[in-house]
């Protein structure tokens, strides 16, 4: 009988060893409390970095297309122009302006600023380029 009750107490010890402790058990909720809110902002912050840039993808694309179809048009000469473009079922406003540049007056900056939001706040992307006045098909570099 003492070889059992032997046999016994050390499985009873065994297992007091194999649990954890509460001290052990308020140290990792601890940490998990402090993980867990770090990693959702992580994602969160992730998460609006991949849409903006998917969008201003999207809105470079629209500025692009914009700015080349006024300048074969030549349609950039008549003022500011504005309108709105969809891409991927999100809408993108558009402005297209055009004023001297300020090295040569014989050249227009044309710039198309594509704007957008994402998760509440507004972005916006500009493209120019330097054209020739309209009817003036080539520029004299050598002055």
């Amino acid at each position: 009988m003492k070889f059992a009750t032997r046999k016994n107490n050390q499985r009873a010890a065994n297992r007091r060893c194999q649990a954890f402790t509460l001290a052990e058990v308020l140290a990792a909720l601890l940490f998990l409390a402090i993980v867990i809110p770090a990693a959702i902002e992580a994602m969160h912050i992730a998460s609006l970095a991949g849409v903006v840039a998917a969008r201003k993808g999207a809105a470079t694309r629209i500025a692009d297309r914009v700015l080349n179809e006024s300048l074969v048009t030549t349609n950039w000469s008549n003022g500011t122009q504005n309108g709105t473009a969809v891409e991927g079922g999100q809408e993108f406003q558009w402005t297209l302006t055009s004023q001297s540049w300020t090295q040569d007056a014989a050249l227009q900056t044309v710039t198309a600023e594509v704007k957008f939001t994402a998760q509440g706040k507004d972005y916006s992307v500009k493209l120019a380029t330097l054209a020739p006045p309209p009817g003036q098909t080539t520029i004299n570099l050598t002055q």
